[in-house]
């Protein structure tokens, strides 16, 4: 079940939220848990006693680590869970990866009799990780006391707005919440708003832009504007479909009287790839600046080690996404220019320029062929592609599967991420981040354009799901 179909929208939601407000409030958080446990279960059940069994290990491993005064077994148990950890994320996402590579390398490409079969990835098995592991260094570093409720605990890692595609959160934000939480029309308001617009930019936007992006990746030997076609359209159809799906998250939360974390703010107008990683996908960028950079030494140590911590961050970042050559290349080529720009005292915060956004343009469009690529050989050829080795113009054979309709969205698309910011200043739609800072997140401001686009947006995008059979999430696959 995704948010964008018309079991979600039409029978999931309304029963969860019936369920959810007649309810009392000390039972709601069972209500989240049993239901988001329902949600994920649609898709595998047994994969949902996987969440739950990694839920109550790392529970209990916290609340052991919390009570002992002794350092060298909470370090221990730490340790030990975070092996556990890693090694759960390891067998499932990356075994399959491993052992074709030491096939390839060792065996002439012959799969070894010790090899497995195919093992299947659980959806979102990357962010409840991730989760875990937050809550485990968290309360073994004294920031955060461990939840007194199993029900509250579990119900965080469960809870289906993040539940399989983020944003990557921490108890630490939701902690007070589950103790106590506003319910009132203005939040509910907001969420209904925010899940619109999320919708929107899903099923108008991304899907759109994803018919141009699959037939340009198809091509082989695309022409120059074939290739450019293509990488654009991908760079369109990632950022809606991921920040659609953010603002829908978002927007479920705030119905039920929670706020999460920002994920997005208009990466595609960064001035350079610092600037770009402090907007795009925020919550996974700070997740690995203060789990795994800092952890490593960040840039305490000294200049050469900065550098090798950058790059194996960025590396690391890559290889969460999948197992696949392609994704590693893509951690590696942010991490190379996060160097260059740390080597040359970029500053995030640079004024805006044509020529450094153009540039910055370039860098993470390039990047986004390696992460679309299924090989490394289709990232070369739509790379050779885009710097004219195969041609330059458009041609007749393909140029059908470009449609007006897709075209013109695809456009639009491209007008959005450029102009978001704007756009949100003219409906004043303010971000949580804002909403916290002003004091006003217990009582969000809509504005009535805001509302009618919001639900005009909104109709439109349910009329398309209905007619489109499969709407699919990209990051459902990391």
């Amino acid at each position: 079940m995704v948010f964008s179909s018309v079991i979600f929208i039409f029978t999931y939601l309304p029963l969860f939220l019936a369920c959810y407000y007649l309810t009392p409030n000390r039972f709601r958080s069972w209500v989240i848990l049993v239901l988001s446990y329902a949600f994920y279960a649609w898709w595998r059940i047994d994969f949902a006693f996987l969440m739950f069994f990694t839920t109550w290990v790392n529970y209990i491993a916290v609340a052991q680590m919390f009570r002992s005064d002794n350092d060298r077994v909470r370090l221990s148990i730490l340790a030990g869970m975070v092996v556990a950890d890693l090694g759960l994320l390891f067998y499932f996402k990356y075994f399959n990866f491993f052992t074709d590579s030491v096939s390839y390398v060792f065996n002439g490409g012959e799969t070894y009799a010790w090899a497995l079969p195919q093992v299947i990835l659980p959806i979102g098995i990357s962010f409840y990780i991730f989760h875990n592991l937050s809550y485990l260094v968290d309360v073994y570093r004294r920031d955060l006391t461990p939840s007194r409720s199993f029900v509250d605990f579990s119900a965080f890692i469960a809870f289906f707005p993040h539940q399989i595609a983020g944003p990557v959160l921490r108890f630490a934000d939701l902690k007070e919440q589950f103790y106590a939480r506003a319910h009132n029309p203005a939040k509910f308001n907001y969420g209904a708003v925010r899940f619109m617009t999320g919708l929107a930019k899903k099923v108008l936007i991304a899907d759109s832009a994803a018919v141009i992006a699959d037939a340009a990746f198809a091509i082989p030997n695309p022409t120059a504007a074939e290739a450019w076609l293509g990488a654009i359209a991908y760079s369109i159809q990632l950022y809606f479909d991921f920040s659609g799906y953010s603002s829908m998250a978002i927007g479920l939360a705030m119905m039920v009287g929670f706020y999460f974390v920002e994920n997005f703010d208009a990466p595609y107008t960064s001035v350079n790839i610092t600037d770009f990683w402090r907007r795009w996908h925020i919550s996974l960028s700070s997740w690995l600046r203060d789990y795994l950079y800092i952890s490593l030494g960040g840039n305490r140590i000294s200049i050469s080690r900065t550098y090798v911590n950058l790059a194996a961050t960025m590396v690391l970042g890559g290889l969460w996404h999948g197992a696949n050559m392609t994704f590693i290349v893509w951690g590696a080529w942010h991490g190379l220019w996060l160097i260059i720009e740390r080597l040359f005292n970029v500053k995030a915060s640079a004024p805006f320029r044509v020529g450094n956004w153009l540039l910055t343009t370039l860098v993470f469009v390039i990047g986004w062929v390696f992460f679309r690529s299924e090989t490394m050989g289709q990232a070369m050829d739509m790379l050779s592609g885009m710097f004219g080795f195969h041609g330059l113009a458009l041609r007749s054979d393909y140029a059908w599967q470009f449609t007006g309709f897709s075209l013109a969205l695809f456009a639009v698309g491209v007008a959005i991420a450029l102009g978001e910011r704007q756009l949100r200043q003219v409906f004043r739609l303010k971000s949580t981040h804002e909403l916290v800072k002003g004091g006003e997140i217990d009582n969000p401001p809509i504005t009535q354009p805001m509302a009618l686009v919001a639900t005009v947006l909104g109709g439109l995008a349910i009329l398309k799901l209905v007619a489109d059979s499969d709407t699919p999430f990209l990051y459902f696959q990391f």
